[in-house]
């Protein structure tokens, strides 16, 4: 079960950055703050959980 929380959660924290790339593209000055917001917490939550993620990993960006 661990593998799968870990992976969902990594998952997340790319989908996040992501969105947050594309909404600075996009100049939605809501968005990037609120995707980057969000991926600050599932690197909270994954330190919270023992899970090691870097804080943005090449293989993060699109």
């Amino acid at each position: 079960m661990t593998g799968s929380f870990d992976g969902e959660l990594r998952e997340q924290l790319v989908r996040a950055r992501h969105s947050e790339a594309e909404a600075r593209a996009a100049g939605d000055e809501d968005g990037a703050p609120a995707y980057a917001g969000r991926a600050a917490e599932l690197l909270r939550l994954a330190g919270q959980h023992g899970i090691e993620l870097p804080p943005d990993a090449p293989a993060d960006r699109p």
